[in-house]
Parts: structure tokens; C-alpha cells; sequence
């Protein structure tokens, strides 16, 4: 596939997992790559194999919680490739307790900054690019932003957030030719759980799930790729996801059982 040779990208949370996958598999069609994520050593390393694999890269150290840090990275690849024709909004963390056991608000307020207003910095300094494109929004959600899932009300309210954003700037950019996908994966095996704050406001350093029951990432960042490429409104990444959605309009206290049940017999 070469839909993507050429094309300008620029992906946050490109460092490890689901975003570091899409810039190896991107690089491969060819590929112009803004890498961008907090740790600059992980990013010059994913360049120089992306380059390798047939792209080009860019890294930019960004910071998507910050506004600033969100302008430079769009300026910066404009500077260095011409354009943006696709921006993947993709960088988020979250956190695994139980409401009533958090110790502290602070990490809500860490993941919303980062996973909504990120992306939302990120796309407002992006989109006249993108509009002299007729170029491409994604951004990754996730199924608990779709339903509400124990343990992760503060994740979930941040990709709620998310959706609420992106499927009202979808309507409002549709003339201008520039196309938002929202991706929804279920679990997907990342490290990013291992990061993910505690009712103490620390990461907890252990993977509440099981890895054999997620996705992999590179079956991931194929789906992804593809949804981009046709321009997809969303991508639901499970079937248990797509079943979900309609046994949420019929039977949403069935969902609400079932999601208690898959966390409970995720450890």
C-alpha cells in the first residue's frame, strides 16, 4: 500500500505502543513523520528505524498537556515538510482505582489535560493545515469512551470529552473536505497501564489485565491505518465493542454487568 507516501503525519504519544506502531507500519508506505511524545530518547531511536523502513521523521519533543508545546509541534513540521495531511491524536495516559478510593483529584485533572485537551491544542494549531489539505483528523479513543467501565472514571470522562469534540468538529470541518475518524480499541497490549495513576496518585507499575486477552499492537495500528485510509467515521475495534453498542440501546444494565464482569475477571 502506498496511500500514505509522501503524506505528511504527525502522531502524538509516538514513543511506545499504539502510536509507535502506526509510525513503523506509515513509515513502510513512505511516510513524511512527525514523531512527537515526551521522551526524546525513545523518539530518536523510532526515527532513525523509521527511515530505515523507507520514511521520513521528524522528531519533535512535545508535551500535549501543554498549549505551547502543541503550536510548536505543528509549526515545526510545517517548517520542515511543507503541510500536515493527517494529524493522529493519539497520546493519553489514564488511571485504574476506584473513585471512592482516589486520595487526591489531581490525576483527574492530569488525564483530562492530556487526553482531551491535548488533542484538542493539537488540533486547532493542525487544522488550517489540514483544511488547505482536505487532510485527515484521527483520534484515538477508546471503548471507555464509549461506555462507562469500572475503575476508570476518570479515563472514561476524558474520552467521553474527546467524542463529544471530534463528532461536533466533524460536521463543522466537512465542507472545508477534512474527514475525522474516532477510533475505539478495546484493550490493546501497551505499557501504558503501567503508567496509569493510582488511588494515590502514583502509577501503579503493574498491568491490571492480563496481556493475552488484548490486541497486539500491530493488529492494532493495521485496523487503524486502514480506517484512516478510507476516511472511516469510526472504527469500533472489537466485536465485543460493536455488540456493546447495540445491547447498550436494548439492554444498557446487561452492558453495565457485563463491564463490572470483565474487570473483575481481569486480574
Amino acid at each position: 500500500m502506498t496511500e500514505f507516501k509522501d503524506k505528511v503525519v504527525i502522531i502524538t504519544g509516538a514513543s511506545s505502543g499504539i502510536g509507535h506502531e502506526l509510525a513503523r507500519q506509515l513509515a513502510k508506505q513512505g511516510a513524511w513523520l512527525a514523531l512527537a511524545a515526551r521522551r526524546e530518547d525513545k523518539l530518536e531511536e523510532l526515527a532513525e528505524e523509521c527511515e530505515a523502513l523507507g520514511g521520513r521523521a521528524l522528531v519533535v519533543v512535545t508535551d500535549v498537556a501543554d498549549e505551547a508545546q502543541c503550536k510548536r509541534l505543528a509549526e515545526h513540521t510545517v517548517e520542515e515538510f511543507g503541510g500536515i495531511d493527517v494529524l493522529v491524536n493519539n497520546a493519553g495516559i489514564t488511571i485504574w482505582a476506584k473513585f471512592e478510593e482516589m486520595q487526591s483529584l489531581d490525576p483527574f485533572e492530569a488525564v483530562m489535560r492530556v487526553n482531551y485537551l491535548g488533542s484538542l491544542y493539537c488540533t486547532h494549531y493542525a487544522l488550517s493545515h489540514l483544511k488547505e489539505s482536505q487532510g485527515r483528523i484521527v483520534a484515538v479513543s477508546s471503548l471507555a469512551g464509549k461506555t462507562g467501565v469500572p475503575f476508570r472514571s476518570g479515563y472514561s470522562a476524558s474520552k467521553f470529552a474527546m467524542a463529544g469534540f471530534f463528532e461536533t468538529l466533524r460536521i463543522e470541518v466537512a465542507e472545508h473536505g477534512v474527514s475525522v475518524t474516532m477510533i475505539y480499541p478495546d484493550y490493546v497490549q501497551t505499557d501504558t497501564r503501567l503508567q496509569a495513576f493510582g488511588p494515590d496518585g502514583k502509577p501503579i507499575g503493574t498491568r491490571p489485565l492480563r496481556q493475552g486477552r488484548m490486541m497486539t499492537v500491530e493488529v492494532a495500528a493495521r485496523q487503524i491505518i486502514d480506517a484512516i485510509r478510507k476516511r472511516k467515521r469510526e472504527l469500533l475495534m472489537s466485536r465485543r465493542g460493536k455488540l456493546g453498542q447495540w445491547l447498550k440501546l436494548i439492554a444498557p444494565g446487561l452492558v453495565d454487568r457485563i463491564a463490572a464482569r470483565a474487570v473483575q475477571g481481569s486480574g
